[in-house]
């Protein structure tokens, strides 16, 4: 997309069925956003380098998707000064428990938001980054405002 201003971040191609959940909320909000394919393990240099020039491009929120040990988001937090939030995946025989405990727990001073493994964090985490970016966008507050409304005019119409 035109000037994007999310980063929407995953270690592997094969992470995009979950992510797909992610870029569905944020083509809902009219966010314009970016998919790369980054890894901490294969493509150290890479991803540091494009962690270092986010702020620079006008990158506002990073959603960073990974499995396994789950790295990716954590370095990217390490190399720049934008919120990360991070989306464990469940691509191991551990379900996505490794990730969590990966993207969770980041050391003091390098903080990433996480979310749930796999597609209810995915969604959550767009919608936290539009949550972010209302902080500076009427249009979007009002868009976001509209929706926590349906939320509860779904909820409701589920009692009746």
């Amino acid at each position: 997309m035109d000037n994007p201003i999310v980063s929407v971040l995953m270690g592997s191609k094969s992470d995009y069925p979950i992510m797909e959940s992610c870029t569905k909320v944020l083509d809902d909000f009219s966010i314009s956003y970016e998919v790369k394919v980054l890894s901490a393990h294969r493509m150290p240099e890479a991803t540091v380098k494009y962690a270092k020039n986010l702020v620079e491009r006008g990158i506002k929120v990073v959603i960073a998707g990974a499995g396994g040990a789950a790295h990716l988001p954590g370095i990217v937090a390490s190399n720049t000064t934008i919120p990360v939030i991070g989306i464990p995946i469940a691509s191991s025989p551990l379900g996505g428990v490794d990730s969590l405990y990966s993207i969770v727990q980041m050391p003091k001073g390098v903080p990433v938001a996480c979310m749930a493994i796999g597609n209810s964090g995915a969604i959550n985490a767009a919608i936290f980054a539009v949550q972010i970016i209302s902080l500076s966008s009427s249009s979007v507050r009002e868009r976001l405002k509209n929706y926590k409304l349906s939320l509860a005019r779904e909820k409701n119409n589920e009692k009746n």
